[in-house]
């Protein structure tokens, strides 16, 4: 009869971590599909922001001017990429607490 209850027990417990891996790795698939869109949409906008800046940098007349607008242009670009890395870091962070929240709840429980 115990051998019984163990292997029903047995059986529980693979189900339930079978469970925790695939809700793991759907939360995962999603932070991930998450962070694909947002690359997508950065590159997007990327592309536009720097098509706008050649047409602004063909109407530059002076040295001075072009010096003072690639600076600007790249002190930009610059904080916007760091602003953008920071922000898909965060994301990754989330989709991996997402992805490990079901486990850790599955180690919990069977301990």
């Amino acid at each position: 009869m115990e051998a019984v209850k163990g292997f029903q027990d047995f059986q529980v417990m693979s189900k339930d971590g079978f469970e925790a891996a695939m809700t793991a790795t759907n939360a995962w698939t999603k932070g991930m599909q998450a962070i694909a869109a947002e690359v997508a949409d950065y590159s997007k906008a990327s592309f536009e922001e720097n098509t706008k800046l050649v047409e602004k940098a063909s109407k530059v007349k002076t040295v001075e001017a072009a010096i003072e607008f690639q600076t600007s242009t790249a002190k930009s670009n610059y904080e916007g990429f760091v602003s953008q890395a920071n922000k898909i870091g965060e994301m990754y962070v989330a989709a991996a607490k997402n992805a490990y929240a079901p486990i850790e709840k599955r180690t919990t429980k069977a301990s």
